[in-house]
């Protein structure tokens, strides 16, 4: 089978590899469409830990079940499914266990044209999800589901403040909130993409770079219930000063690296309630899969690109040239 391989930093290459055999508990799933993250960009260049070479990314991905090991039910076979790419969560709800991974490293990943999982590890596909809104769906939106809902505990009519809009766990993030009634504002250093979540349901929307912005959306808009936000860096502080009183701050990402200063005062004072969070576990899993459902929540998928031009998805996503997801398909 074709497959995208990491053989050295910042060297991809499709390749032809052999097709996977199940272990007896698990399945082989005919991949119909895969995302990229992220996380997919820093193992390409070479700046992911554990990185061992040659590896196989991909932590995204929809598609048929075409084979089994000896202990699954034969039932499984032709079901259409998503992959759960949270790996080894651990029986703590809370908190992933020492040997939690994300399916891509060091596990082979979805960027193939087949991929053996855990049977644990798939569900039925949504049925109102194209396979590109599938594949879509599963890391960005487990981490956005749990970083809402199971961390941020948000309600019907709270304000939310989302920083970095474009990426994928922040879309998802504007279309969640959107869904449950809460009133939803964005930044970006693109004011495209401020109009692009403007078409999600967003009330508005900030510039980064702008001087004072956080005055500015904390006087106008907010303050805020509830911050989501990936790239800490020195515009950490910036978010804090547009919170209210007793809110939340809720981030899964350092993007640009750590907080320069942590403003103590203004969190104690304020009651503020700040809140770490990755990935998600399996009941993080079966919640997300139902209120997508419930909600016909569909993915926002940016660009699709066959899995034979990977490298051009890999550019596109190194430039933050999307708004969404973008899709490879076999």
């Amino acid at each position: 089978m074709k497959a995208v391989v990491v053989t050295g930093e910042k060297v991809l290459e499709v390749q032809e590899i052999a097709s996977p055999k199940p272990t007896p508990r698990e399945v082989v799933v005919q991949i119909k469409a895969a995302a990229l993250n992220h996380r997919d960009e820093w193992i390409r260049i070479g700046q992911y830990a554990g990185i061992k070479y040659p590896c196989f990314p991909g932590s995204d991905g929809a598609g048929v079940i075409v084979g089994r090991g000896a202990e699954v039910d034969s039932a499984w076979l032709n079901r259409e499914v998503i992959i759960n790419p949270s790996f080894g969560w651990g029986t703590n709800p809370h908190v992933q266990a020492d040997g939690f991974t994300i399916l891509g490293l060091p596990r082979a990943g979805t960027l193939a044209e087949e991929i053996a999982v855990p049977v644990e590890q798939v569900a039925q596909k949504p049925a109102h999800l194209s396979w590109e809104e599938a594949a879509a769906l599963p890391l960005a939106g487990l981490t956005a589901y749990r970083a809402l809902f199971t961390r941020a505990n948000l309600r019907a009519g709270e304000k939310v403040l989302i920083s970095g809009i474009g990426g994928g766990v922040a879309v998802f993030a504007l279309q969640f909130a959107r869904a449950v009634g809460a009133e939803v504002w964005v930044t970006s250093s693109s004011p495209e993409k401020i109009a692009q979540a403007r078409t999600l349901g967003a009330a508005g929307g900030f510039n980064y770079n702008d001087a004072g912005w956080a005055k500015t959306a904390a006087s106008t808009a907010g303050p805020f219930d509830v911050i989501v936000d990936s790239a800490g860096g020195p515009g950490f502080e910036s978010l804090i000063d547009t919170v209210a009183p007793g809110g939340r701050v809720v981030f899964y990402g350092a993007t640009r690296g750590n907080a320069q200063s942590i403003p103590l005062r203004k969190i104690f004072w304020r009651q503020l309630t700040l809140l770490g969070t990755t990935m998600g576990g399996p009941q993080d899993w079966t919640g997300l899969v139902q209120f997508v459902e419930q909600h016909r929540i569909k993915p926002i998928v940016s660009e699709v690109v066959p899995l034979a031009r990977a490298a051009e998805a890999f550019a596109l996503m190194e430039r933050a040239g999307q708004f969404g997801k973008i899709v490879l398909k076999p």
